[in-house]
């Protein structure tokens, strides 16, 4: 699947709708070849992630672009790593986590934040108590201000934020993995990409 399809979409759809078999084959007029039924679960997903609106017109369904015009909202940051980190190994993925979220933020992260992306209470305690020990609770001196000085979420007052306690080298690599999908995620790549190079599903999230 080419790294560029939702682009060319976006593209093929300006200032129209149409359905999967139209998609499809404009898509291969400019060089792009995918199987229909790739493109209707690529579409379907599209649409489920709010990119796209589909339409039923009997006996087919056509899909146009969402106007986000004047929408001046940013990705969030616990959805994108909510998405991407079940893509790693699982028994790696909440230190992975808090160590990509203290990383950005500068900060320890709290619980209510982790809950946020997809982790559980039990699977938090168990990191805690487990033998290798791959987070820990933060004690850091200034958690009472960090949590006033978040706004977009709300933190409960005393809740409990992590650190890694790891060796973060052990992480590098799959963070820095992490976060060029996220920035991928986050950024409008279109017409910065090749349409020759081909990558994985994994690629995609």
């Amino acid at each position: 699947m080419p790294e560029n399809l939702y682009s060319s979409i976006y593209e093929i759809l300006e200032g129209k709708q149409l359905s999967i078999s139209a998609i499809t084959r404009e898509l291969k007029e400019v060089g792009v070849n995918e199987h229909r039924l790739i493109m209707t679960g690529y579409l379907r997903a599209l649409r489920d992630m709010k990119k796209l609106d589909e339409i039923d017109i009997p006996p087919s369904k056509v899909y146009r672009k969402i106007d986000t015009e004047g929408d001046n909202s940013q990705p969030d940051i616990y959805s994108l790593i909510a998405r991407e980190i079940k893509h790693f190994d699982h028994n790696i993925g909440l230190a992975l986590a808090v160590y990509v979220m203290t990383t950005i933020l500068d900060r320890p992260v709290f619980k209510e934040e982790l809950l946020k992306i997809g982790f559980t209470t039990k699977g938090i305690n168990d990191q805690l108590s487990g033998p290798e020990h791959r987070i820990k609770e933060s004690d850091n001196e200034n958690l009472r201000e960090y949590i006033s000085g978040i706004t977009k979420i709300s933190i409960p007052p005393g809740d409990p934020a992590y650190e890694v306690s790891m060796d973060g080298s052990v992480l590098l690599e799959d963070a820095n993995c992490l976060l060029v999908k996220i920035l991928r995620l986050s950024l409008d790549m279109s017409g910065l990409t090749p349409r020759t190079k081909r990558t994985t599903i994994a690629d995609f999230g």
